[in-house]
């Protein structure tokens, strides 16, 4: 990596640490500068103005969410043809991962910026807006795939339930932070598994406990 892309990965670093924190509002400019010791033409080199560090920021934290998503139901995947037991399996190694960060979950900054999208242009919002709608897509996609094999013991909505997931995801996060209790997150995910397990196994293979 080159030393201008150092430069630049660094801030955004200190910059996602700090509003994961403390908000946007809460996050200024000179903080960011003082603490990657860059100096504040070197800082505007990289980032015009707050906002255009808000959308690199953004972007990069959905590029990543994806790619972590990607890797765990692929993984699943590889493993099982089955999509529920892909599904339920991508599920456990997803809280594996979870329960393996030694302070919780830091944060999401999808659900920071809609906190503070006042402060934001238009093109923030919508590419925020398109984060969750490609999480929507996600997990519906996985979903069809199970009820094409795995009828519901319920009548449900299938985009509904995908945003189920996406909820218990965000809602974890809070819980895990209000709560101070790292692995809250990782706990509900488990749960929400144990959910999918109840509405698509038939009852006959429903394991006893």
């Amino acid at each position: 990596m080159r030393k201008g892309e150092e430069t630049r990965t660094r801030i955004l670093d200190v910059a996602e640490a700090a509003v994961l924190q403390k908000g946007f509002g809460g996050t200024s400019i000179e903080e960011l500068i003082a603490e990657t010791g860059i100096t504040k033409s070197g800082f505007f080199y990289h980032f015009r103005d707050k906002n255009e560090l808000a959308k690199a920021l953004l972007n990069r934290y959905i590029e990543n969410d994806e790619r972590i998503y990607d890797e765990i139901f692929s993984r699943a995947r590889d493993l099982t043809d089955d999509p529920l037991q892909s599904f339920l399996l991508g599920l456990k190694l997803l809280s594996e991962l979870l329960s393996d960060l030694p302070n919780g979950h830091p944060g999401c900054l999808v659900a920071t910026v809609c906190y503070y999208e006042r402060l934001f242009d238009r093109e923030i919002q919508e590419t925020n807006r398109n984060a969750v709608l490609a999480w929507r897509r996600r997990f519906s996609r996985m979903l069809r795939d199970i009820m094409e094999i795995y009828p519901p013991r319920e009548p449900v909505n299938v985009d509904q339930l995908a945003d189920m997931v996406s909820s218990v995801l965000e809602g974890g996060i809070v819980l895990s932070k209000t709560l101070k209790e790292p692995n809250t997150l990782a706990e509900q995910v488990l749960m929400l598994r144990t959910f999918v397990k109840m509405l698509f196994l038939p009852v006959a293979e429903m394991p006893r406990a």
